[in-house]
């Protein structure tokens, strides 16, 4: 614990405890207390309190790995693996001190700091509560980075086209107002773009708003092109006036950006205007599919932000599914899970000629590299899984760059 930490309440110490304990029970951590205490913290996000209280426990327990230069075997080595062992992978203290080689007491004690020392990163996250400490000022509040430090992108394959006739009905009445007609042009066929549905709804909302407002009584054109290896959306309208504002602000660029999409200002000859979106994300795209949510939500936030994009299933079946649609740059598996195990997955994909050649990293309590690489796996990651040692391989396998 750092000097600027405060130790928290045993109460809360206790509260944190029950909620590591029933990680994966959304209903059970939406009772809590700790959860409405948590989530109060950051009040434009846009998951239920139960969904941000994992999260932020799973975070928690990630920024105890230590770094990979002091060994496996030093204090916070011991209790960071524990942590995940026990709450993360789900596996009993007994069967967490017999991989590490503890005994049954120095596994609680050392689980007890643990859950200490996670209670204290909570609770020194929390906005200050005493009357001495100053209030942030109003500018800080209102500021782009302090609105968009509220909101968590989770990217998941969509259908783009209900999405812009979702944002279309929210804008009618204003459209009706203006006495604008829209126009479409969708293909016929679903159009998959990996997107946060909420982002991405916000986005379209937002920019129908403000061309409605900025473009003559005339009809707004939406056209929709999905090709092999681009997807662009244009909408096109005409400005009451060359000095028409620009469409896209920096709140409107910073959500644009975390989508990975690129936005163009494009001006015809006819005076028409033109806002063109390529859908098409930039950086690799990376399947994970594993049943452990938290492990997922780890592996998640271990890879965004690496010039990469994440796509995940919780099951067998919807892993299969994604890759053969996506065909991702590479697949980050698990072994057991219910219904179809990885095993059935890395044999199916490497018998169809669209998924034989996917990278797949087979990642699984059970160490049987030899297995996983006669079976067709790029490569082979025992469990518990550090971010250094998942980059370090996707940088082997030429999938991202360090």
């Amino acid at each position: 614990m750092t000097e600027t930490q405060t130790l928290p309440p045993d109460d809360f110490i206790e509260q944190v405890k029950l909620a590591l304990d029933h990680l994966y029970d959304f209903a059970f951590l939406q009772r809590l207390p700790l959860a409405q205490q948590i989530a109060g913290a950051r009040p434009k996000s846009s998951q239920p309190a139960s969904h941000h209280l994992r999260r932020e426990l799973i975070t928690a327990v990630e920024t105890l790995s230590p770094d990979t230069r002091s060994g496996q075997d030093t204090p916070d080595a011991r209790i960071y693996h524990l942590l995940h062992l026990r709450y993360i992978e789900g596996i009993t203290v007994q069967e967490a001190a017999n991989r590490l080689g503890l005994s049954a007491r120095q596994a609680h004690r050392t689980l007890r700091r643990g859950e200490e020392s996670v209670a204290a990163l909570l609770w020194n996250r929390l906005p200050p509560t005493s009357s001495l400490a100053a209030p942030p000022s109003a500018q800080a509040l209102s500021s782009v980075q302090s609105e968009m430090a509220h909101w968590e992108t989770h990217l998941q394959p969509t259908d783009i086209r209900p999405l812009l006739h979702e944002a279309h009905t929210a804008v009618q009445p204003l459209a009706q107002s203006v006495d604008m007609v829209f126009v479409w042009d969708l293909p016929e066929m679903p159009v998959i773009v990996p997107v946060d549905t909420a982002v991405a709804r916000q986005i379209f909302v937002s920019v129908f708003s403000r061309i409605l407002k900025a473009a003559r009584k005339n009809s707004l054109h939406i056209r929709l092109v999905a090709r092999e290896t681009q997807t662009t959306l244009t909408i096109a309208y005409t400005p009451h006036d060359k000095e028409s504002p620009e469409i896209v602000d920096d709140v409107l660029g910073q959500l644009i950006g975390r989508l990975g999409w690129v936005a163009r200002q494009e001006v015809g000859v006819d005076g028409r205007r033109a806002l063109v979106f390529n859908l098409s994300n930039s950086g690799a795209l990376i399947l994970v599919v594993d049943d452990n949510e938290g492990l997922v939500e780890l592996l998640d936030r271990y890879l965004t932000g690496h010039a990469c994009r994440v796509v995940t299933a919780t099951s067998g079946a919807a892993g299969l599914q994604l890759a053969q649609e996506l065909i991702p740059d590479a697949l980050i598996l698990d072994v057991m899970m219910p219904g179809k195990s990885g095993w059935e997955i890395l044999q199916t994909l490497r018998s169809q000629p669209a998924t034989a050649t996917i990278p797949i990293i087979v990642c699984s309590v059970f160490n049987d590299p030899d297995l996983a690489y006669a079976l067709g796996a790029s490569r082979f990651l025992p469990k518990p899984i550090s971010r250094d040692r998942i980059l370090e391989t996707l940088h082997e396998l030429g999938v991202v760059q360090t």
